[in-house]
């Protein structure tokens, strides 16, 4: 740090030297001392307030400096610019203050956000409603950028209920909205029936939030005994992974949350050993040097197989920052779910019937696995 510092320090330092250099040897150079108020201003554009006085202290004593060696120092010119460098520097040195305060209000405000960012995107490894739960959140490593990504898993009613979103956006209003838009589905998912009213109801109560362009891209997911029903308004589709894996992506595009989504349903089969990916596009956006795409299926066929949910996860991150070759510049949110296996004489009936269904006709019911199922 303290090279760093002195690294900073020598140029505007240097400069202010080679202009008194300059002052004191030529003579016909009339602009001389007032000149080394380069030195100055360049401290304070790199440097701190206690920095730019130092810069400005050591122009001052250049000046005094060039004006003796021209035996100016008692010549009218030289009192005038002498006071214009000394009431620059000063300028400088109240730029450098105004500029250190915003930078400690703005690193404040950053860190406010992360807190309250880690409130909102609380890690979970558990079961819920009987499905199994893993999440993941990655930040960048720059301390000023703040995500919206925002996830959660209810047990509901209705059933295992997960929602995932991104908010347009990486700064405190990203948070706050995350926030908003997290406690309204927390509200609406145990009291609606159906995910499309809570995607709609949502969508109403965020609008008049919202900038004319801002948006959140969200989908909802619930799950029932051998399937999962998926309401996508705009977000990258989830990845059911098996024996082949693919994205549930929506039958038909809807918007995101925000601009008056009317998003539709869509029910997907699951077997047993499935699990379902629900991510943010920080993971689909990863590109490597060339530009080229994280392979997505690929990569998750081969990550998402490990045994503990956890490594899974840890795998698949493990695999798209090998793919970029640095970490990522985007924050990404990973939720992997899974149907809890039946323990002991307690066998879900449901369940059973989707074992015998698979026995009898396994090859067919992988054909139409992705298919649209209609309403419920």
């Amino acid at each position: 740090m303290r090279w760093r510092r002195a690294r900073h320090l020598a140029l505007p330092a240097t400069v202010s030297f080679l202009l008194a250099v300059v002052g004191g040897l030529y003579d016909g150079w009339r602009p001389a001392v007032a000149a080394l108020l380069l030195g100055p201003v360049l401290a304070c554009s790199r440097l701190g307030v206690r920095g730019t006085l130092t810069v400005v202290g050591w122009s001052a004593v250049l000046a005094l400096s060039a004006g003796a060696v021209r035996h100016l120092t008692d010549t009218s010119p030289f009192l005038v610019e002498y006071l214009l460098l000394l009431a620059g520097g000063a300028v400088t040195v109240r730029i450098a203050r105004e500029k250190t305060a915003r930078a400690a209000a703005l690193q404040y405000a950053t860190e406010v956000a992360q807190v309250a960012q880690g409130a909102i995107m609380r890690p979970m490894a558990a079961r819920v409603g009987g499905i199994d739960v893993c999440t993941r959140h990655h930040c960048p490593l720059e301390p000023a950028t703040v995500g919206g990504d925002v996830y959660d898993v209810v047990n509901t009613p209705y059933g295992t209920r997960v929602f995932i979103g991104d908010v347009r956006g990486h700064d405190l209003d990203a948070v706050q909205t995350a926030a908003s838009v997290l406690a309204g589905f927390r509200d609406l998912a145990y009291v609606t029936p159906e995910l499309t009213d809570i995607a709609v109801r949502l969508d109403a109560l965020l609008a008049p939030e919202l900038g004319p362009e801002n948006f959140v891209t969200a989908l909802f997911a619930e799950f029932a005994p051998g399937e999962v029903r998926i309401v996508n308004c705009g977000h990258p589709p989830p990845l059911r992974t098996g024996r082949s894996p693919r994205l549930l992506g929506p039958v038909e595009p809807a918007l995101p949350l925000g601009l008056g989504t009317r998003p539709g349903s869509r029910r997907c089969w699951l077997q047993p050993g499935d699990r379902v990916l629900f991510y943010t596009d920080g993971l689909t956006e990863a590109r490597d040097a060339e530009g080229a795409e994280f392979p997505l299926l690929e990569q998750c066929a081969r990550s998402l197989s490990a045994v503990l949910p956890g490594d899974a996860l840890n795998a698949l991150y493990d695999a798209v920052t090998a793919h970029t070759g640095a970490p990522l510049l985007d924050d990404v949110a990973l939720v992997l779910c899974q149907q809890a296996e039946v323990v002991g004489d307690v066998v879900d009936e449901a369940q059973a019937a989707g074992d015998a269904a698979q026995a009898a006709g396994e090859h067919a019911r992988e054909n139409r696995m992705d298919a649209d199922l209609g309403p419920r």
